[in-house]
């Protein structure tokens, strides 16, 4: 089998086993629409007691008008997948104010008013790492959320995106006095839930959590799959050790990147024949998706649905949930040490790093790369005999892939983008060594 994306291969999938559920297009779901298991999303019960479908929405990218990264978003579309997905039991939507632009809030209370309040659950974060960390700027983007979700209360409420530094933490939180405001909201019960989704290094980390017993979390959010969990690249830390420290102290624990930026949904042929062996009807997404609700004290796998496939694929993975076995868990393990081997970049396609003020599509050009590895179709020497054919598919397929004028040879090395990168991707010197790659193609010259 040819190692195909994730939406083709759901595609393919719905014809290969007699009998099985059918979508009105042909998609045969992982048994999410069955009588069997309509309404059966697994729930996990937070600290303060809700009950919140282990399943999550992220709403950092979402569906657009021509299926690119700058098209408008595709409203009809969107709002089709919110509504399927409150139909079929997922109550946790997580979004933010700089996701999609800065338009993903506006659009999710649009999308969600739509519903009654009590039906989900809003998370939503503190993103004031992108701009001015000052009280009143910051205070300003909270009360924007509350506007822009059509609220008067956030369920879920996160510091976002630490990790950079103990005292880049002080900074956004405990200087301007902010995080003493949120604490107040919190007991006002404007904020039901406070926590902070982590990106960085052990020592912040630690820090952070050894704040608990001041603050009281109500919950941590967390990069956590079967890559992550032994093999964590560049500044972050092993989600077992994340795990493992939150679970210590009771602290329910939300899971972002689950398939590492679409990695574990794209993984190399050689591990889909092995994921295949095992599970001949389950998408290689699914994999990582059980192994996140796996382990008990994971409160919600979130996940960024932009296609009706993907959401109906994991509705199948979270009604009746199937934990992995301990033999699963060690064969995915065994799985992580074979993919830590593919010399890929490590980009989530978190679009941190974006815009660039020169215009390259950072993401886009990672991601043509990291395929082109993983698929074993990077021509490397010219003394290989389907030299020519590789070559010619990877310097047309970068073109399609990435508009000439965004492409690596335009980054001049300004490296603000570094600081943004919670991968901790040295992304200047690696657009230098794409760039390098692709003139060399370009000209013919040897390797």
């Amino acid at each position: 089998m040819s190692n195909i994306d994730r939406r083709e291969f759901l595609k393919g999938l719905s014809m290969a086993t007699a009998g099985a559920a059918m979508t009105a297009g042909g998609i045969r779901l992982n048994a999410a629409e069955t009588e069997e298991t309509a309404g059966k999303m697994e729930y996990r019960t937070s600290k303060t007691g809700d009950k919140v479908s282990l399943l999550g929405f992220g709403c950092m990218r979402m569906p657009t008008e021509d299926g690119t990264r700058n098209s408008p978003v595709n409203m009809e579309a969107q709002m089709r997948l919110i509504d399927y997905a409150m139909e079929h039991g997922v109550n946790y939507y997580d979004t933010a104010p700089v996701y999609v632009g800065g338009k993903s809030e506006g659009i999710m209370g649009e999308c969600l008013s739509r519903h009654p309040r009590d039906k989900y659950f809003i998370a939503t974060k503190m993103s004031n790492a992108w701009g001015d960390m000052s009280f009143a700027a910051s205070k300003k983007m909270y009360l924007n959320s509350f506007k822009q979700l059509r609220t008067d209360y956030i369920d879920y409420y996160l510091l976002h995106n630490i990790g950079a530094g103990i005292d880049i933490f002080n900074k956004r939180f405990m200087e301007n006095g902010l995080l003493e405001f949120l604490l107040e909201e919190r007991e006002a019960g404007r904020i039901r839930n406070l926590g902070w989704s982590f990106h960085g290094n052990k020592e912040t980390f630690d820090h952070i959590l050894s704040l608990h017993e001041q603050y009281n979390w109500d919950f941590v959010q967390i990069q956590h799959n079967y890559l992550d969990w032994n093999h964590a690249g560049g500044r972050n830390v092993n989600s077992s050790y994340l795990y493992e420290e939150l679970a210590s102290r009771d602290i329910p624990v939300v899971i972002m990147e689950p398939l590492r930026g679409g990695a574990l949904a794209n993984v190399p042929e050689t591990v889909s024949k092995k994921m295949l062996q095992r599970r001949p009807t389950s998408s290689i997404a699914s994999w990582a998706f059980r192994f996140a609700g796996t382990h008990p004290k994971v409160l919600c796998v979130l996940s960024g649905m932009t296609y009706m496939e993907h959401l109906q694929d994991n509705l199948g993975t979270y009604c009746n949930f199937e934990p992995c076995s301990a033999e699963e868990l060690e064969f995915l393990e065994r799985i992580a040490k074979e993919m830590v081997e593919f010399p890929v970049i490590d980009c989530t396609g978190c679009d941190y790093c974006m815009p660039c003020k020169y215009g390259v599509d950072i993401p886009g050009i990672f991601s043509h790369y990291n395929k082109c590895v993983k698929e074993e179709l990077m021509p490397i020497s010219s003394d290989d005999d389907n030299y020519r054919k590789l070559r010619r598919a990877f310097l047309i397929g970068y073109d399609r892939s990435v508009p000439a004028l965004q492409q690596a040879n335009h980054c001049i090395g300004c490296s603000e983008c570094i600081h943004k990168c919670p991968q901790d991707i040295k992304i200047p010197a690696e657009m230098r060594r794409i760039d390098e790659f692709v003139e060399r193609l370009k000209q013919g010259r040897e390797f």
